[in-house]
């Protein structure tokens, strides 16, 4: 039997990093909804899923809600790359929106 990469998309790694993104760090996922999801008018945004094609959201943009999924900048093979490409949104979208990121130790 062929050794397989352990799936990170599992049920119990998708609720662990939805729960972490939304109980953790709410402001994050708006950061990265209105510079990389395209919705610079959001108030509000959850991380609702992942999947092989990215992190999807919930936002709220003008009242209403709105579905956005932030593709993920290249395939994600295991649990660390998640975490690593969630960074990496977060970096990205903070350049982009002329905010300064949180240092390693204020996370």
């Amino acid at each position: 039997m062929a050794d397989t990469a352990p799936d990170p998309f599992s049920p119990q790694i998708e609720t662990a990093v939805v729960s972490h993104m939304n109980g953790d760090h709410p402001e994050d996922n708006l950061l990265i909804v209105r510079s990389l999801g395209g919705l610079p008018a959001a108030t509000d945004a959850k991380m609702t899923s992942i999947s092989p094609d990215g992190a999807s959201f919930e936002a709220i943009v003008d009242g209403e809600p709105s579905s956005v999924l932030v593709p993920w900048s290249e395939p994600i093979v295991d649990r660390p790359g998640i975490r690593m490409e969630i960074v990496r949104m977060y970096h990205e979208a903070c350049e982009a929106l002329g905010v300064t990121p949180r240092q390693a130790g204020e996370h």
